[in-house]
């Protein structure tokens, strides 16, 4: 059994974050279940980790049964690079999320430094691109609603065929893991872009701060690792919170349970299909009234690794928290 600094690291990690998520409400940006898989979805530092270079997917339908539902779709793809003695990593990711009558498509460009320290490596990153924010004011009906207090046009919204804005995003990470823990703290939005829809409406894009963790704990019986991890998202006014439990079998099948605070739990699966290609699928349920209207939410991430640096090293896949 493998105890430590590390693990008391993440215990205090979670703890605080539990302890500090006292208000929790929607926010912007969507999170994903499988966070602990793909961390470039958040984290630009995390590009390249462990040497490997890996393309990813991630596709997500939350709230099955209501209409306009979220719906979310991640691609990433980053590969490690040595120029001199010192190392790096690039790579690009791609978000398509749509959300009731908002849809965000964005396109970023990520690249990290990487340091070797101590056991482990850090590694500080940025992610540069576009954000592409619409509104389909078109959709909005507002002769349903009660017209003693309710006009049929409302100035605040976009006019035409609906909102639509493009700006310029920043981001950036800073990520460390060694080989029993990670541990990550990222912001996206760093400039607070405005979007411009109209001459009466724009849209201000707030900030949101992710800080992230988890430990790989081996058992007495080494076909079992446990692997505890959460992530904590806000744009200091509201929260969410992800708190998963994950155990690895023989480095191959991968199953747990999540719980979000904002009111989902989850059960999450995992295997590898073949040496560097994994798949995952995740099942929430929520645990407020939307359990009446909602069928859950489904994810299904898909991803191919393998190490470019080390090239004779081609039988076997390793990752500190992928595996």
């Amino acid at each position: 059994m493998i105890v430590g600094v590390g693990v008391k690291r993440i215990v205090l990690l979670i703890g605080v974050i539990v302890c500090g998520a006292l208000v929790v409400r929607a926010q912007f940006d969507p999170q994903i279940g499988q966070y602990m898989y793909l961390p470039t979805a958040y984290n630009p530092a995390a590009a390249g980790e462990d040497d490997l270079m890996k393309v990813a997917g991630l596709h997500r339908m939350q709230f099955t049964g209501i209409k306009n539902a979220p719906m979310t779709t991640y691609f990433s793809f980053s590969s490690p690079f040595v120029l001199g003695k010192t190392k790096h990593a690039a790579g690009v990711r791609f978000l398509n999320d749509r959300f009731g009558l908002f849809s965000n498509q964005a396109l970023h460009a990520q690249y990290a430094y990487r340091q070797r320290i101590g056991n482990g490596t850090l590694a500080i990153g940025v992610d540069l691109g576009f954000v592409n924010i619409s509104f389909a004011n078109d959709s909005v009906n507002l002769s349903q609603l009660n017209a003693d207090y309710f006009t049929q046009s409302d100035p605040a919204l976009p006019t035409g065929q609906g909102g639509n804005g493009m700006t310029f995003d920043l981001g950036a990470g800073i990520w460390y893991s060694a080989p029993t823990w990670w541990v990550g703290a990222s912001m996206s939005h760093l400039t607070y872009p405005t979007l411009h829809w109209s001459d009466e409406s724009d849209y201000h894009l707030k900030g949101t701060l992710y800080v992230a963790g988890g430990y790989n704990w081996r058992l007495k019986n080494k076909d079992w690792v446990l692997k505890p991890s959460a992530l904590v998202m806000t744009d200091f006014s509201s929260w969410d919170v992800n708190i998963a439990m994950m155990a690895e079998l023989k480095e191959k099948y991968r199953f747990g349970l999540s719980y979000r605070i904002l009111g989902n739990v989850g059960l999450i699966l995992g295997i590898d299909i073949i040496s560097g290609l994994q798949l995952g699928y995740t099942y929430e349920l929520p645990t407020s009234t939307l359990i009446y209207e909602s069928y859950g939410s489904h994810e299904i991430y898909l991803a191919y690794g393998f190490d470019i640096l080390k090239p004779k090293r081609t039988n076997r896949y390793k990752s500190v928290r992928y595996l």
